[in-house]
């Protein structure tokens, strides 16, 4: 074994040391004692340090980010009603799609813990990416530069998941377990605020970062951290920065295109991607496809179909029947059934050809849309309007209301966005649509707004407060 492999197999161990903790009150210093100097003591053992933090957002097979059943594609998809469990039984789904999600010891709650234990896990790892690079003196500055720059983008975007799903959060900036395990919750606006700062020194750090490291979009350079700091600014409603940013990534057409065939989108590397999570290569546990394609494809099985999660009826209902969109990214089974068809082809062992899609290329002009609505820009944002309903095969909108105009944005980000990451979930929070939408089930309430804050962690922690309504 040469040596970045095994400086490399030392950080996986380190690192599965600490994903075999229950959370992240839990974690402290491996006993094994791997120094910031054994780990950051030249550029090849730094490099390997910060892959194995992205490894790590594909490799927990319980993770918020890796597209599986406890994932936020899944479980925030399921709470904004475009994906549904098949049987309204299903212990772990089901009070995710009927909002009624509770603290006891069931699947729903573990799948619950799940993601709020994985993120956490994650943010350790990048506080202790960070703090070891910034204490190496053995490392060139281009690539600790370029190395901060990632680990900076990978907490903001995990902090991004953690604010939309329960609001207020700790904020935990050190690798100290002694300041974690008593953690309060963060307000909302600082938790924001950090995220931008995190972001703004990304993008600083990553000026020189314009490509892709060996041509794989699965690495952050600085248009993928604009990326997301332009999606964090529609959030905030900061329209002016919203649509400068993702005006610099549109403009960037050496790197991104919309595809016209809808088939080539998800494909690893597709020019559409602004960042993709890879699955890890050569795994005899894991699928070398992506888990969404496991999660949502429906195949037949003993005569019939096999698959637990399946498209609503309201979805299908919203696409007109030439939307290349229900075509190519919709499959069905037995007449009666639609699914999610954006990944298509489901685990099996050699060479993947899909990867996770995270962020695309396609959303960048929605969010320019919505941003130069808000501006007054009207005809601007029916030009981004349009620019991905031409691409669907539909025609072009046009209206002269304000009003109009982003309701017509709002359905185009659902049709094009449906079953990634939440989307839908987290549009209808931010444009307080939720309380309208959800209003006639009976087992709506507005504080089912956030998913509730793992009754495991709060008896950890003390400090831990619990959301209205558990």
């Amino acid at each position: 074994m040469n040596h970045t492999k095994i400086i490399y197999s030392l950080i996986l161990s380190m690192l599965t040391f600490i994903f075999s903790c229950e959370s992240f009150v839990e974690i402290d210093t491996p006993n094994f004692q791997i120094t910031t100097e054994a780990v950051f003591k030249d550029d090849e053992t730094a490099i390997a340090a910060v892959k194995g933090l992205y490894n790590q957002l594909y490799h927990n097979n319980t993770g918020f980010s890796n597209g599986w059943e406890n994932s936020i594609t899944v479980l925030a998809g399921l709470s904004g009603g475009l994906i549904s469990p098949r049987s309204t039984l299903h212990t772990k789904f089901s009070p995710y799609s009927q909002h009624e999600i509770n603290t006891l010891n069931n699947p729903a709650a573990s799948a619950n813990l799940n993601l709020w234990s994985s993120a956490y896990n994650i943010i350790y790892l990048t506080n202790s990416v960070i703090k070891g690079l910034e204490g190496s003196t053995k490392i060139s500055a281009d690539i600790k530069n370029k190395l901060i720059g990632q680990a900076l983008f990978i907490r903001a975007f995990t902090y991004f998941y953690l604010v939309n799903l329960y609001g207020d959060v700790p904020l935990l900036l050190t690798t100290d377990y002694r300041v974690n395990t008593i953690a309060f919750r963060t307000s909302t606006n600082e938790i924001w605020s950090q995220i931008e700062a995190d972001l703004d020194q990304s993008i600083s750090l990553l000026n020189n970062q314009t490509e892709y490291n060996e041509g794989q979009r699965i690495w952050v350079n600085k248009f993928v951290a604009m990326a997301l700091q332009a999606r964090v600014c529609l959030f905030l409603e900061k329209w002016s920065k919203a649509e400068e940013l993702s005006s610099k990534v549109i403009e960037n057409s050496s790197s991104y295109e919309l595809l016209e065939d809808l088939n080539q989108v998800f494909l690893k590397n597709s020019k559409e991607t602004i960042w993709q999570i890879s699955p890890i290569k050569g795994s005899s546990i894991y699928p070398t496809n992506t888990n969404e394609a496991t999660v949502f494809i429906i195949y037949p099985r003993f005569g019939r179909p096999f698959g637990s999660i399946e498209l609503s009826n309201s979805l299908i209902a919203e696409f007109e029947s030439f939307d290349k969109r229900k075509s190519d990214w919709i499959g069905q089974s037995n007449d009666i059934l639609y699914y999610p068809y954006k990944y298509k082809v489901r685990n099996f062992y050699g060479d993947p050809t899909e990867y996770s899609m995270v962020i695309r290329f396609a959303e960048q002009f929605l969010i320019r849309a919505e941003a130069r609505t808000y501006l007054n820009n009207l005809n601007g944002a029916l030009v981004d309007l349009n620019k991905i309903r031409t691409r669907a095969g539909l025609d072009e909108f046009e209206s002269e209301s304000k009003e109009i105009i982003l309701e017509s944005i709002y359905k185009e980000r659902k049709k094009e966005l449906f079953s990634e990451w939440g989307h839908h979930w987290f549009d209808l929070k931010r444009t307080k649509r939720a309380q309208i939408i959800f209003k006639d089930n009976h087992t709506w309430e507005d504080t089912d707004l956030f998913y509730p804050i793992p009754e495991e962690e709060r008896m950890k922690n003390p400090n831990l407060s619990q959301n209205l309504g558990y």
